[in-house]
């Protein structure tokens, strides 16, 4: 080492403290574990054979139809908020306004409201809906459940997509047409992809509170998870039923979370190794 040369020495890493936001967290943390241990102590000791030998086959036809209602409603969904993004997006006034007031009524209304607006309100037009050959589908609650949540996370859906759209720079659209590429070669391997990436994770947040929602079909006689379970607790007054039911929306959540990861990590892993 030559005589000019001079020793960089790096700072001492200061010593982490207890400070009170580490303290809040680590309490809260601890009350977490706390109710969960008395959950699960209280599901062990009070479990009987009797009761989920009953009622357990129904509640897990309940969590399939929870399933079925919250895949159908998000896939159809996706076909609608599709096209209701470019809508927004158009330079037609009216097509940009209808496709605004589409997504305010909405996004602005709770899911509780249209479902009852779509399963009762169809009762008020029992007739028009027979001549039209339609009464078959609004007459199953099923169905007026996935079309409610369907016209409702579509419109969440397209604000997402259309924000994703947004964050991409527009300086790559300018690229693009510099090299005389055509608009819709520009948004489908430019602009798409990276969109898809920045709207991932909003997506996966919409699927979650559709899951959640989605015990609303309950109060239309739609026999879902929540749907079962209050039918076993009116005939049984066993409070557990509930618990049981909240953990396996919990265990829905948590496995849709950890595919979701894997997702991203795997549609983002490009952009860790041009970091490194």
């Amino acid at each position: 080492m030559s005589a000019d040369a001079t020793i960089v020495k790096r700072p001492a890493a200061k010593k982490r403290g207890w400070t009170w936001a580490r303290i809040l967290g680590a309490a809260g943390i601890a009350i977490w574990v706390a109710l969960g241990i008395v959950v699960v102590d209280l599901l062990v000791s009070e479990y009987k054979p009797s009761f989920y030998a009953r009622y357990g086959p129904r509640i897990l036809g309940g969590l399939w139809t929870t399933i079925q209602l919250v895949v159908l409603s998000v896939g159809i969904g996706v076909l609608i908020a599709v096209p209701v993004t470019f809508a927004r997006a158009s330079k037609s006034r009216l097509i940009g306004a209808l496709a605004f007031a589409y997504v305010y009524f909405f996004r602005g209304t709770p899911l509780l409201a249209q479902t009852f607006l779509v399963y009762y309100g169809a009762g008020q037009f029992r007739e028009a809906l027979e001549s039209v050959y339609l009464w078959w589908f609004f007459r199953d609650a099923f169905n007026c459940a996935v079309l409610t949540f369907a016209l409702n996370t579509s419109a969440y859906q397209a604000e997402i997509f259309r924000g994703a759209i947004d964050s991409v720079p527009r300086g790559q659209r300018e690229a693009g047409e510099a090299l005389g590429l055509s608009r819709w070669r520009i948004f489908r391997n430019v602009v798409a992809p990276q969109a898809m990436i920045i709207a991932l994770r909003p997506f996966g947040n919409e699927i979650i509170l559709m899951i959640k929602g989605s015990a609303i079909a309950s109060v239309i006689t739609v026999f879902d998870l929540m749907g079962e379970t209050k039918l076993a607790f009116s005939r049984t007054y066993d409070f557990q039923v509930y618990l049981w039911a909240a953990v396996l929306y919990l265990l829905m959540v948590e496995i849709l979370r950890r595919v979701w990861d894997k997702l991203e990590e795997r549609l983002t892993r490009h952009l860790k190794r041009s970091s490194d």
